[in-house]
């Protein structure tokens, strides 16, 4: 059955008929969604304007599975924009026509035209997400991925007496991607967002927004599974409950070590999943988020805030506001990110690659090229390895699948070209020797083990970046702050127990080492997941190779896969 949340059911009536469809399954199923991308008014911050929309609604609707089923999400664009959604956090086995990015392994859905997204949810579990990835799109074309275990399987935690998908985003009063293109053409970075949101609403801190506040409604005595998901675009986020106490149990749909923390830290791109007692006074209390930045560089600091309300409770009651870490407060991140830990029991065990064929370096950097247009005369950029990568014009996966030349180089460096003192005195002397720019990427032999340090670099400004990989987890195995020595600093590594994630932070002025097997043939996108440093280049792509077996080659593409 086909779901229309625009013209069938209510947003409410389209998240319950999955919740429902995905527990009343007793196997492996086929779900399927209809997802109309489409332009709506939606009044924030006291004016309302036109946002490109899921079915109507912001956010958009919650895609239900069950580990095992497979999923068609048939997307028809109705918007003046083109169009692609990626799966965030699905690995797609041999099936990166699935996976969404623009121009990485497909073209985007043109107006007018529509695409099927069929993959399989296959050894995974947990909160993931789905969101636009073109442009500056996901604004407001986002929603969550919730998969629950196979029949039988229950949580390596308490059961929650009921659940809630929290999503925390970003808004912006003007046409978002009018803001984008103007800072392009001026060569600076963009208006900061207006305002944060949670599930859509910015609360009642902000003038005009009383109707707008998200309210959880809450029973003395029980235990709730909030699933949250940072959605804004360029920052990363602080979130507390107001008398309250979270348990974490889950980031980016793996099983963690519970441990218990008035507050969590989560970069776009991840998801956190954590438990709350309803064991206060009843009364109504604040869940609010604002931003953590650690660098010298300007940010949207609103704070954004729901309320948790107690069953019974009068609206006219006051809520309490929790008590956020400071906004620079780098000493909680820190201890924060060493907290979270993979379960690594016999059922969820964490399988750290302890051999490694091939040790990648990569430095981040941002800099400035020359822009006789533009106000200044320079345009802002972003590189790995000093390499600003260049978006193509085809498909990386179709141009890798049917051998097309010149689209792409294999000639990612493992290496910066020139090491030096990464987060040293600042580099201002070099920001103007132009990055390489070009469409390189790094071919990575299938079922190889990587290691990758990324590495944080003073050039322009020290600063914290989530990177995310398309296609796998990877597990973290280190980080630290200064320059990554690879002497010292290698035999600090966690080999045990490490977080297992899609998405990681690496820390303001820092360093960060991830591990994976390369066993998922094809093109896989890795970027930053602030759109600021992702629009100047700060990603690039791995080929991985098709395997010696039948099936561990790329699938052929799909018969309706959106044409350039």
């Amino acid at each position: 059955m086909s779901i229309r949340g625009k013209d069938v059911f209510s947003g409410i009536t389209l998240l319950l008929f999955g919740f429902l469809a995905c527990f009343t399954s007793s196997e492996a199923a086929i779900k399927k969604y209809q997802f109309d991308i489409q332009v709506k008014n939606v009044s924030r911050l006291c004016h309302a304007k036109p946002i490109v929309t899921v079915n109507g609604m912001y956010p958009g609707p919650t895609v239900y599975v069950r580990e095992g089923d497979s999923v068609l999400v048939n997307v028809t664009n109705h918007a003046q924009y083109n169009m692609s959604i990626h799966w965030h956090g699905l690995k797609q086995y041999r099936n990166g026509w699935a996976d969404g990015p623009a121009y990485i392994t497909q073209c985007p859905i043109q107006t007018g035209n529509s695409y099927t997204y069929n993959f399989n949810v296959t050894g995974q579990r947990g909160t993931l997400w789905w969101h636009a990835h073109i442009l500056w799109l996901r604004a407001t074309v986002y929603g969550a991925i919730v998969i629950m275990p196979k029949q039988g399987t229950p949580f390596p935690f308490p059961q929650p007496y009921r659940e809630q998908t929290i999503l925390l985003g970003e808004w912006w009063n003007s046409d978002v991607e009018a803001v984008e293109k103007q800072g392009n053409q001026l060569g600076l970075p963009p208006n900061m967002s207006d305002a944060h949101t949670i599930n859509g609403k910015p609360g009642p801190l902000f003038p005009c927004s009383e109707k707008h506040t998200f309210v959880m409604e809450v029973e003395l005595g029980k235990t709730y599974l909030l699933r949250i998901i940072n959605a804004a675009l360029n920052d990363e986020l602080f979130l507390a409950i107001a008398g309250h106490s979270m348990t974490v149990v889950e980031v980016d749909a793996v099983y963690t070590k519970p441990f218990t923390t008035e507050s969590i830290l989560i970069a776009p791109g991840q998801t956190t999943n954590v438990l709350v007692q309803a064991n206060r006074v009843p009364g109504r209390y604040f869940m609010a988020t604002r931003t953590f930045i650690d660098a010298p560089i300007p940010v949207d600091n609103k704070t954004a805030t729901a309320i948790l309300q107690y069953k019974g409770i009068p609206n006219t009651v006051m809520p309490a506001l929790p008590q956020l870490p400071a906004p620079n407060d780098s000493v909680f991140a820190l201890s924060y990110n060493q907290k979270l830990r993979s379960l690594n029991s016999l059922q969820f065990p964490a399988n750290v690659p302890l051999k490694v064929d091939r040790n990648l370096f990569y430095t981040i950097g941002l800099g400035m090229n020359s822009c006789p247009t533009c106000v200044n005369g320079t345009r802002l950029l972003a590189s790995l390895n000093n390499i600003s990568f260049v978006m193509p014009q085809v498909g990386l996966l179709q141009a890798h699948y049917f051998d097309m030349k010149g689209v792409f180089t294999t000639d990612f460096p493992d290496q910066p070209p020139s090491p030096f003192n990464y987060t040293g005195a600042p580099l201002t002397a070099n920001l103007r020797t132009s990055a390489s720019r070009g469409t390189r990427v790094s071919k990575i032999a299938f079922n190889s083990t990587v290691e990758l340090v990324l590495q944080d670099t003073n050039l322009l400004t020290v600063e914290s970046h989530p990177f995310h990989l398309h296609g796998y987890n990877f597990f973290v195995v280190g980080t630290g702050i200064g320059n990554f020595d690879p002497a010292k600093d290698r035999i600090k590594y966690n080999l045990v127990d490490p977080m297992e994630r899609n998405t990681v932070g690496v820390p303001t002025g820092g360093w960060t080492t991830i591990r994976f097997r390369a066993d998922n043939p094809g093109v896989w996108f890795m970027h930053c997941h602030l759109e600021l440093h992702t629009g100047w280049g700060l990603k690039t792509a791995f080929v991985v190779e098709d395997g010696p077996g039948s099936d561990q080659t790329v699938l052929p593409p799909p018969s309706d896969l959106p044409p350039c």
